[in-house]
């Protein structure tokens, strides 16, 4: 299973690595949305034969701190490890690359993670697929969900769970756009 003490300093690291931010188009604090991704992490281990249950929860605490946050991948690496510093960096968007060509290639060095990696990118997806920000427009719905729909295509293998659970949420979500 997983360490409760672990959760809560990794918690509490993203949360002061987050530290003010905001989730977008609302007023939560951002640790919301990542101990949500935990949560729906958590939630899939009874059903999702996973070798490191542990190394799951970890990323989906942290799997936001190197893209949105001054938290470098050096430092996770010396806090937690080279696995959980992978998988945080197979979660992270390369933006040096052009716009269409990050999520392919974030689909593809997730694919080559352990599945506890690929089951965080699912959970990410679920969470974020509640009710879009009131400024984005019809057409930015539309594609955000046509992109959970490649997510679920290229990582459902890693969880039938969260596969089932991710398609149901592009369902409804489709009330959005």
């Amino acid at each position: 299973m997983f360490s409760p003490d672990r959760y809560v300093e990794t918690m509490r690291f993203a949360a002061a690595a987050h530290n003010a931010q905001k989730e977008p188009g609302h007023d939560l604090p951002y640790l919301v949305h990542v101990v949500s991704v935990a949560a729906e992490v958590i939630a899939a281990l009874p059903t999702t034969q996973l070798a490191n249950p542990e190394l799951a929860v970890t990323c989906a605490l942290l799997h936001d701190t190197v893209e949105d946050t001054p938290v470098t991948l050096d430092e996770v690496r010396a806090r937690y490890g080279d696995a959980v510093a992978a998988g945080v960096a197979a979660l992270t968007k390369n933006t040096s690359l052009p716009k269409p060509e990050q999520m392919p290639d974030s689909l593809r060095r997730i694919r080559e993670q352990p599945p506890e990696i690929a089951v965080v990118k699912l959970a990410d997806r679920i969470t974020n697929l509640s009710a879009p920000p009131h400024y984005w427009s019809k057409e930015k719905c539309a594609a955000y969900r046509l992109e959970a729909i490649t997510i679920a295509d290229a990582l459902g293998y890693a969880s039938a769970t969260l596969d089932a659970r991710l398609r149901a949420k592009i369902e409804a979500y489709r009330a959005f756009c």
